[in-house]
């Protein structure tokens, strides 16, 4: 019995030492680097400040490209380019929308961990897999294009390696 009030006693101390950072009165050179970061741009900021930006044009222009990325009828017409020189090379078709690049991920693509240990808490992020299990490379210069099938009329997904151009009208 006595053994057991022992281990619960040290299970409740453990509860409340929590996952804090041990306080050694030293900064890093992170830290300091941060804080004398922070305090340049907020110099910067007092003696500079916003731009004055008044029609957010580049706002307006973004929204209305999201806004036709989303349209499920927008047809575009997609070119090889030939790396050689360029120029725009081989027309491969009519496609639905912009296309989609092979390294894009479904869901996000790490995830937080946190460890609690006796020394204080990290915190830090690990690849997660997309829903079929796969980890997809964070880059690559493949697109995914929903080319018109020249017989049957319908759009089927396309793998395209070679860079590409695509747009809303013929080139």
């Amino acid at each position: 019995m006595k053994k057991i009030s022992i281990v619960c006693l040290v299970c409740l101390a453990m509860s409340f030492v929590g996952c804090s950072r041990p306080m050694s009165g030293k900064k890093d050179a992170d830290t300091i680097q941060q804080e004398q970061t922070k305090q340049s741009l907020a110099e910067a900021n007092r003696q500079i400040g916003m731009p004055a930006i008044t029609n957010f044009q580049e706002l307006k222009l973004a929204k209305m490209i999201f806004e036709l990325r989303d349209k499920e009828d927008y047809v575009c017409h997609a070119y090889l380019v030939n790396q050689m020189t360029g120029e725009i090379g081989q027309y491969l078709g009519k496609c639905l929308g912009y296309g989609i690049p092979y390294s894009v991920q479904f869901t996000n693509p790490e995830k937080v961990v946190h460890e609690c240990n006796m020394n204080g808490g990290s915190f830090g992020t690990l690849p997660q897999a997309d829903p079929n299990g796969l980890f997809m490379p964070t880059s690559s210069s493949a697109t995914w294009l929903m080319l018109q099938d020249k017989e049957s009329g319908d759009f089927r997904p396309t793998y395209v390696e070679p860079l590409i151009i695509v747009s809303p009208f013929e080139l």
